[in-house]
């Protein structure tokens, strides 16, 4: 890693212009390319021989009347201009509702008045800060200023619908009184495997270590503790987080709806921004996320599909496009996923992503050409294996709906997704740096 200047008053270093050289000729090295793979490109499918497509059926009268969109950003400022490393970051998400009969309005006016743009822009938004490095939050290191942080966070907002997410207090026959954490989150206590029984929660929904004695947050089934490095930081966990707090969102609102008015959940479309997944150490919150779904199809006919922006199933998406016919999906199977998008070999004892997904990709062609790679829940993760259309719960109705959305100001867009980040997406120029000053101003120095 080469130099940089600290003061301006001497050059930074700069990398060498020839030592590539020494990389090229190296025999290990040219031995080790020899052994790497590509997936297979487009031209080597046989759609005739590979018969995954199904048709989605229009026919089918749609329930769907009301759309939720969720979706989230965050943007890292540096908080101390002679420590550039003292971070933060400042988190906005939310969800915007609107009724199908409001856009199909729209759609009609030969004119568009600001009022009726207005009603589709119903956004419920949440801010949040996370100290990322080299910022201590009531005194704490990084880690626990982090576990604060988020504990207060979900104590002021999600806290009791977390609660009922983990031990599953939807469902009698399904609820549970302890949850397995994997490790304390006090960095000189060895304990494994801590069962937070929720008859030892407090009000305050804490619970203390067996060993160490410390405080645990209901927050920490999370793990986030588990890569956050004192020195290095926590940029590692943003994405994490990011997702983290799309789905409490999404699970808060399932609540809502539930505690209301239940039957409104057939009539209403969540879309997430993103695939229908949790990754790395949260990874765990994917078996919750599936029973909760299970639970919601086999009793109110749940509506969810996550949409996916970027990343090899869209790159792949995008090569297939001509070999679909409008008005039909792609069903991807584990041999088909591991052949042609991600490298590597089938196992027929695990399928793709069955730790961490709890929904089944598909690829869909709408009859005006858009393309869409969306997950739908499903309540097998072995579905992946060899899935059929009927696996898919309401697969037409949802389909059918995200043709009616599409949006034609970016490529294969969603306009409920688009306008959404377009309300809680932060920029980089110019709120990174109004937060930064921001910050600054309040930061104690």
């Amino acid at each position: 890693m080469s130099y940089s200047s600290q003061t301006g008053r001497r050059p930074n270093e700069y990398a060498s212009k020839s030592s590539h050289s020494n990389i090229i000729w190296d025999p290990e090295i040219r031995k080790f390319l020899d052994k790497c793979s590509l997936p297979s490109i487009s031209s080597e499918i046989d759609f005739r021989e590979e018969n995954f497509t199904e048709d989605v059926d229009y026919d089918i009268k749609s329930p769907i009347s009301l759309f939720i969109t969720i979706d989230g950003g965050y943007t890292e400022v540096s908080v101390r201009k002679e420590f550039p490393s003292c971070t933060l970051n400042f988190f906005q998400f939310g969800a915007l509702m609107f009724e199908l009969k409001d856009l199909k309005n729209l759609s009609c006016k030969p004119f568009i008045d600001p009022e009726d743009v207005e009603k589709l822009k119903k956004i419920e938004r949440l801010k949040f800060i996370l100290p990322t490095k080299n910022v201590s939050y009531e005194g704490e290191g990084l880690t626990n200023s982090v576990r604060n942080a988020f504990y207060e966070f979900f104590s002021e907002n999600f806290i009791e619908t977390l609660k009922w997410f983990i031990y599953r207090e939807y469902d009698d026959r399904k609820k549970i009184d302890s949850y397995t954490l994997s490790s304390c989150p006090n960095l000189k206590c060895d304990n494994k495997r801590i069962e937070l029984k929720i008859k030892d929660m407090s009000e305050d929904y804490l619970f203390h270590c067996g060993k160490c004695g410390e405080e645990i947050y209901l927050t920490d089934v999370f793990r986030l503790h588990e890569v956050i490095d004192e020195e290095f930081g926590a940029g590692g966990i943003l994405a994490y987080v990011t997702n983290i707090l799309e789905h409490i969102l999404l699970i808060h609102y399932i609540r809502m709806i539930l505690k209301i008015k239940p039957s409104k959940l057939k009539e209403t479309l969540f879309i997430k921004d993103g695939p229908l997944a949790f990754f790395s150490v949260t990874a765990n919150m994917h078996k919750p996320m599936r029973d909760l779904s299970t639970y919601l199809l086999e009793k109110y006919g749940f509506n969810l599909v996550g949409v996916e922006k970027s990343g090899p199933f869209v790159e792949h998406a995008t090569q297939i496009r001509d070999n679909m016919k409008s008005g039909t999906f792609l069903l991807m199977n584990n041999n088909y996923i591991y052949r042609y998008i991600i490298p590597g070999r089938a196992d027929p004892s695990s399928p793709y992503a069955r730790t961490s997904y709890y929904g089944g990709k598909l690829i869909f062609k709408s009859r005006d050409e858009g393309l869409f790679v969306v997950t739908v829940p499903v309540e097998d993760e072995f579905v992946v294996i060899d899935p059929k259309k009927d696996d898919f719960k309401n697969i037409d109705s949802i389909l059918q709906n995200l043709e009616l959305l599409k949006c034609d100001m970016y490529d294969n867009s969603l306009f409920p997704v688009a306008l959404a980040n377009k309300l809680v997406s932060l920029s980089a120029h110019p709120s990174s740096v109004i937060l930064e000053k921001f910050a600054k101003s309040y930061v104690k120095l």
